[in-house]
């Protein structure tokens, strides 16, 4: 499912929405994200799915440049990488 921005459990964090940018490329990837986080409520969790050196840099780095934090960075078999953001505002997550 690409471009989707849907509802994530995986028992071991809170409820996440889940943004799945695979198919974007540099900047569609982080202008996709952004728009996510702004319609999310502070401290919300936001987990990005994307796919290649570029994109994880550039989303990570503008993202942290914003105030959000990243609290995980997670590869797959399949060489995508779930990033999970804590949109700022909220409370900290160690």
């Amino acid at each position: 499912m690409h471009n989707a921005l849907f509802d994530h459990q995986d028992g071991a964090s809170p409820s996440a929405m889940m943004l799945d940018i695979t198919a974007e490329k540099c900047p569609m990837t982080f202008v996709r994200t952004r728009l996510a986080l702004d319609g999310l409520p502070p401290g919300s969790l936001l987990a990005v799915r994307l796919k290649g050196e570029e994109p994880r840099r550039n989303v990570s780095r503008s993202v942290r440049a914003l105030g959000h934090l990243i609290l995980s960075e997670d590869e797959d078999a399949d060489g995508s990488v779930v990033l999970t953001i804590q949109k700022k505002g909220g409370p900290k997550t160690a």
